[in-house]
């Protein structure tokens, strides 16, 4: 069904979840896996950070799995939007057929003040959006 399948992935517990889940799903379908991450184009020490990531990220990936990185880069000045347009930019570039990406989990006023890039990157895609969101913590 799914023949490319792309992760957006950082830092974030929710990201190792969504490459759990697209290796689940590659797996499944004998799919092409793409890891990306977007970095500020501006910052030498972040794309080495990145690039490291990636290769992190790529070695964790089931070794029957096909896989690939995209280091893909943004200006910082637009925030969320730059991020999202860079996912949405690779994703339509390598031709995926689902995103899977992890959700930031904003609640009232900072969701409404700040958004998300997921929030973005819906009106963006064409590709199906698998979102994983994070555990919750209950106080």
């Amino acid at each position: 069904m799914y023949k490319r399948i792309m992760v957006a992935i950082d830092n974030s517990e929710t990201a190792e979840k969504a490459l759990a889940e697209a290796q689940e799903i590659a797996g499944l379908h004998n799919s092409l896996l793409c890891l990306v991450h977007v970095v500020d184009d501006s910052e030498d020490d972040e794309q080495q950070e990145g690039i490291q990531l990636l290769e992190r990220a790529k070695a964790t990936v089931n070794s029957n799995l096909a896989v690939e990185t995209r280091l893909m880069t943004a200006n910082a000045v637009y925030g969320m939007h730059g991020i999202a347009e860079a996912i949405a930019k690779a994703a339509g570039e390598w031709g995926a057929g689902l995103l899977v990406m992890g959700t930031a989990n904003r609640r009232g006023l900072e969701r409404f003040v700040v958004g998300s890039v997921t929030e973005h990157i819906i009106t963006k895609v064409e590709a199906s959006i698998l979102l994983i969101r994070p555990r919750f913590l209950f106080l």
